[in-house]
């Protein structure tokens, strides 16, 4: 049974991808024969990357306990559905810190995403997509971006929200759901041939 993460690529107090992400969730576990679990980067209080070394050399544990949970965590999962917040036309600082620890957890499984802000969270998403092949995902090519006036309809709205508030991008949630669980299939395959 494959197992997908959805992670929750913001940390800010008041932050909007709690709605976006607790949705996605929702999607993807209707899904049968399909596992999904939130992670929430606020219950990994990751420190600033700072180590010496790449974790892509390392071969045991690498960097303190909470990145030790962070990558167990990572590592249980064969695919992944990330929210992406756009800031300043890129992505969160908290979520590239959370790539950055680890390197063999990500590696040859796909991710998709979920992005809100400028664009639709398009750039953070493009950008997301670079390094995610840099630490060996295969990033899906469909994407979620939520429109502006979706954005504003929600922003003072508490988590959870009314699903009907996402039906205009319903059709591609289904897409990117689809494709990642394709890939989540066809990996998994491949990484249990090893």
């Amino acid at each position: 049974m494959p197992k997908i993460a959805v992670i929750l690529g913001s940390t800010r107090e008041g932050r909007f991808g709690e709605k976006p992400a607790r949705w996605i969730y929702d999607e993807v576990s209707k899904r049968p024969g399909v596992t999904a679990e939130l992670l929430d980067l606020r219950d990994y209080p990751l420190p600033l990357f700072d180590q010496p070394s790449s974790p892509a050399y390392a071969t045991g544990p690498f960097g303190p306990e909470i990145v030790q949970k962070w990558s167990k965590k990572i590592a249980e999962a064969d695919g992944y559905i990330i929210t992406a917040a756009e800031y300043n036309h890129g992505y969160t600082a908290v979520l590239k810190n959370a790539f950055d620890w680890l390197y063999h957890e990500w590696a040859n499984k796909p991710v998709g995403f979920v992005g809100y802000g400028g664009i639709g969270g398009g750039r953070a998403i493009e950008q997301l997509r670079l390094v995610a092949v840099e630490v060996q995902m295969a990033p899906i090519r469909h994407a979620v971006h939520l429109p502006w006036p979706v954005y504003e309809s929600m922003m003072k709205l508490q988590a959870p929200v009314d699903p009907a508030l996402f039906a205009i991008v319903q059709p591609a949630a289904d897409l990117m759901i689809d494709q990642l669980l394709w890939w989540t299939e066809a990996l998994k395959a491949a990484r249990d041939k090893k």
